[in-house]
């Protein structure tokens, strides 16, 4: 193995980018990658300021049936985005950082926790 090798990366030790104060469960992002918060911040081995952030997986998660137009039903396989100022954070919004694919539906204007593939990029 490699020397520089460090971990396979489906999970990392980071500060988020948004929100300021991850809560297990939380969707997160880190910049440009898309996670859900494991733990708490600060919690469970981590630094101060730092959660343990899954960049892989199926999770459970709010969406919100709206787009950059209006409401707008969420269909499986739908692309979401993850939008900082929005509540919840997950929607088809576009102008949002890439988050994952939804494996589940929600009505248009609708918020309902849905199954949420992750996807990086």
């Amino acid at each position: 193995m490699a020397k520089n090798y460090i971990q396979p990366g489906k999970t990392i030790n980071a500060a988020a980018t948004d929100p300021e104060t991850p809560v297990s469960g939380d969707p997160v992002r880190v910049g440009d990658i898309a996670g859900v918060a494991l733990t708490n911040e600060g919690e469970g081995g981590n630094d101060a300021g730092k959660s343990s952030i899954a960049t892989e997986g199926v999770f459970t998660l709010p969406v919100k049936g709206v787009n950059g137009s209006g409401n707008s039903a969420v269909s499986l396989g739908a692309t979401l985005y993850y939008v900082d100022a929005d509540t919840p954070k997950l929607s088809k919004k576009d102008t949002g950082y890439k988050f994952g694919k939804a494996l589940g539906t929600v009505g248009s204007g609708a918020t309902a926790e849905i199954p949420v593939l992750l996807i990086q990029g």
